[in-house]
């Protein structure tokens, strides 16, 4: 049973004046009073209306919708549930039920709704699609993790697992940070289904595919230095020693064609070959760290859960603390 007062809605919004009312009013709807609206500096009346709506409004102080989550759930929320949405329209309302029941039954920390099971014409282009599956099987390649929709803006999650990741993207690449993060830290993550509707026609998107999407497999691969190393120093090291072969090919060729020496390719070459091999054992070791820091990290993490769990041995049966002892005195 979801308990809406235990959740807010968290909406950041950006010049979103065509769209923020029905957003609002939809989850208000639904049973969720907590609505905040984190605005990045609109110059329409984001702002007006939001507040209008019956919304918390609270002016974003840096920019991008990375930052204004951070800076939302660290200093503006205190419920113990947050459900994430985009303030454009393209997601329901009636879905924050199914977004947000794996998080109060227990299965889950962290919720990712799939905007691939019910999406609707026009909701996202042949070119957004394409990239959108490209990112999540590098995702999945990269990670070991298939999230089925890494880029979702539909999000659930606990507070308290939100402030155990490192998140430092500003802008869209939130939410690529956010699903390395709950790999790296072992969250218990669930996907649901949900439906994606297209924008309205007169509300203008704010992100852009080509930038934005470089910029999110920058992060992917940015991010596998300290979640797969083996994955990152291997494919720079395969890399540095196939240049090396090829040079070396390339002298071998040339000397028993043409009997011409090349001293300095070849030694380039021989370089390139040697720090490969380093590069790849030096990921084999990252890797073995990673491993142990993990288990270690776990194994902590279920001490302190148990500790916390325990009732205090010093509370008496009937609830109440025991006297503390006397020196005898009055």
């Amino acid at each position: 049973m979801v308990r809406r007062d235990e959740v807010c809605v968290l909406l950041p919004a950006y010049n979103e004046a065509e769209t923020i009312e029905t957003v609002i009013s939809g989850f208000r709807e639904q049973g969720f009073e907590n609505v905040l609206v984190v605005d990045g500096g609109s110059t329409d009346d984001t702002y007006e209306l939001a507040e209008g709506a019956g919304a918390r409004v609270v002016e974003q102080t840096g920019s991008g919708k990375g930052q204004a989550i951070r800076e939302a759930v660290q200093r503006h929320i205190d419920a113990e549930y947050v459900l994430m949405a985009d303030a454009d329209e393209t997601y329901r309302a009636d879905d924050a039920e199914r977004m947000l029941e794996p998080l109060f039954e227990g299965r889950a920390d962290h919720v990712i709704g799939d905007r691939f099971a019910d999406m609707k014409p026009g909701a996202m282009t042949r070119l957004n699609q394409v990239g959108n599956r490209i990112i999540n099987s590098v995702f999945a390649f990269i990670h070991g993790q298939d999230y089925s929709d890494i880029l979702s803006g539909y999000r659930a999650f606990t507070r308290e697992s939100f402030l155990r990741l490192s998140l430092s993207a500003d802008g869209f690449g939130i939410e690529t940070e956010m699903a390395v993060e709950c790999v790296k830290h072992g969250l218990r993550t669930v996907v649901v289904p949900i439906t994606y509707e297209p924008r309205p026609d007169e509300s203008e998107t704010n992100l852009h595919p080509i930038r934005d999407g470089g910029l999110i497999i920058a992060t992917l691969y940015r991010m596998a230095k300290t979640n797969n190393p083996l994955f990152y120093f291997g494919s720079v090291g395969f890399g540095t020693i196939g240049l090396g072969i090829t040079l070396g090919a390339y002298v071998a060729y040339d000397w028993f064609i043409n009997s011409t020496s090349h001293e300095v390719i070849a030694m380039v070459g021989g370089i390139a070959i040697v720090l490969g091999i380093q590069l790849l054992m030096f990921g084999v070791l990252s890797d073995m760290i990673v491993t142990v820091n993990r288990e270690q990290t776990r194994r902590l993490e279920t001490i302190a859960r148990q500790l916390s769990e325990q009732p205090d041995e010093r509370e008496s049966e009937d609830g109440e603390a025991p006297t503390p002892p006397t020196d005898g005195q009055d």
